[in-house]
């Protein structure tokens, strides 16, 4: 099956799991959503993620999901950027969630990064999605 937004359907695959107090969930690899994935481990929204080799050539993340005293620790992940409507900011214009308790993940020209990041090294770039 084709999908017209990859990130989007890894982001809702997380966002049901968490619904139903799943300890891990599955997405189909690609660079991008590793990358992703890694940004929200280095900000402590994940445990982590394995790559999981099927036979047939394809690829898979084992999201290991994170807790904090029974609740889950993403509240909310939302896309923001869509095939549809593609959203870039500048480095002065990169959005704060939650006045800096969120992160904003942008695609930039130095890679994919966490929007404080991305204001230090003063690049902008598309933003993929918002977690709080």
């Amino acid at each position: 099956m084709q999908l017209s937004d990859p990130l989007g359907d890894m982001l809702t695959r997380i966002r049901n799991a968490l619904l139903r107090n799943k300890t891990s969930v599955t997405t189909p690899a690609s660079k991008l959503r590793g990358r992703v994935l890694d940004v929200l481990k280095a900000e402590g929204y994940i445990r982590g993620y394995t790559i999981t080799e099927h036979g047939t050539g394809k690829t898979e993340f084992d999201i290991e999901l994170k807790y904090y005293e029974g609740a889950p620790v993403i509240r909310e992940i939302a896309r923001v950027s869509k095939p549809g409507r593609r959203v870039y900011v500048s480095a002065k214009t990169i959005p704060q969630v939650a006045n800096g308790l969120g992160v904003t993940v942008l695609s930039t020209p130095k890679g994919v990064m966490a929007d404080h990041s991305a204001r230090e090294q003063n690049v902008g770039g598309e933003v993929l999605c918002q977690v709080l």
